[in-house]
């Protein structure tokens, strides 16, 4: 009965140590395939990113171990099987789940690697990293549900339990669809985002009248930074049923206009000359577009527009400002006359005889 009993166990040894042997093994050789992947550009690994997904890899590793009936032999613990089984279930449905969020994000990584966000030219970049930030979120929301759905429902007493709300599915849909109406909505505000991109990040947007840049696209809110630092929180469902301006929709250049207020003596050539003069000698114009128009006449002044380009709009607000200084400046020093005036005629009116001025 003894010699039976050491016989068990050092099989159940052998068997415990094979089982481990074949696992590091198995964890180094596959350590060893990211690491020669992460060393050559054209896969998607990066060197920093093995180290991430090696510690889900010796979770599932862990998780297949503690299944085994050699371990429970081993330390006589034959009587707590059901405990070694759900325990590992569990360690393998989150491992599993950690290393296919950390791959999601690794793709991520690599596909936002080839987009630079900070060239004057970033439509394409935005467009992409857009999408990638909306979806991922999605894609892990489901992957993190599904997973817990699943560990869940690998409990006997819990899978009778979804099974009776499955047969009542019809009634608990119509509570549920009225209770989460407005945050369904609001999720699928944020797919509809990612797909039709009406916004994308660092869009230049005028929204509930404030000027801003998309700082952050969720799947239930955005956050616009303001230009003064602040920041405005608005639901997605705002931008897709309400109107907003998007200065970037399309491409990163932008039109200026600078108005000024003079008398109708103005000289407007001169005053073509010292903006084309003005807009040459400053970086912040990009050579594109130059004109002066008189656009409005009134009893008093004219409205004249100054029509100017930039490559974004915060340089067409730079430039605006700078123009509008040095054009004033130029009226004051050399056609003072030709500022707004208010003219007024006084006629010399005699008092008739024998009449008191008091």
């Amino acid at each position: 009965m003894l010699n039976d009993f050491f016989n068990e166990n050092y099989k159940s040894l052998l068997l415990l140590l094979g089982s481990l042997a074949v696992l590091l093994v198995a964890y180094f050789v596959l350590l060893k395939i990211l690491r020669r992947f992460g060393k050559n550009p054209k896969y998607l690994i990066p060197p920093s990113s093995v180290k991430k997904v090696s510690t889900p890899i010796v979770l599932i590793l862990f998780s297949i171990l503690l299944r085994m009936g050699s371990l429970r032999q081993l330390l006589g613990l034959n009587h707590f099987e059901y405990y070694f089984r759900k325990a590992s279930t569990l360690l393998f449905i989150f491992a599993l789940t950690w290393l296919i969020i950390q791959v999601i994000k690794m793709v991520k990584e690599h596909v936002m690697h080839t987009y630079d966000m900070n060239t004057a030219n970033n439509l394409r970049a935005r467009k992409v990293a857009t999408q990638f930030n909306i979806l991922e979120r999605i894609v892990i929301f489901i992957i993190i549900i599904l997973a817990c759905g699943i560990a869940l429902m690998s409990f006997d007493s819990i899978r009778e339990i979804g099974v009776s709300i499955f047969a009542s599915a019809g009634v608990a849909g119509i509570i549920i669809g009225f209770s989460a109406q407005k945050m369904l909505a609001t999720i699928l505000a944020g797919i509809q985002i990612a797909i039709a991109q009406p916004i994308k990040l660092d869009d230049v947007v005028v929204v509930e009248g404030e000027w801003g840049r998309i700082e952050e696209i969720t799947l239930t809110y955005v956050v616009v930074k303001i230009w003064d630092k602040r920041r405005l929180i608005l639901p997605t469902t705002y931008f897709i049923e309400k109107p907003f301006q998007n200065w970037t929709k399309s491409s990163a250049d932008i039109l200026g206009t600078v108005y000024l207020y003079t008398d109708y003596s103005v000289p407007l050539d001169t005053l073509r000359e010292e903006l084309t003069k003005v807009l040459k000698n400053t970086p912040l114009w990009d050579g594109e577009v130059n004109n002066i128009q008189v656009t409005d006449s009134k009893a008093s002044h004219i409205e004249i527009r100054a029509l100017m380009s930039a490559k974004d709009s915060s340089t067409a607000w730079d430039l605006r400002v700078h123009v509008r200084e040095k054009l004033i400046s130029f009226l004051q020093q050399n056609y003072p006359e030709s500022l707004p005036r208010t003219r007024l005629r006084l006629e010399n009116m005699e008092a008739p005889e024998n009449t008191t001025l008091k």
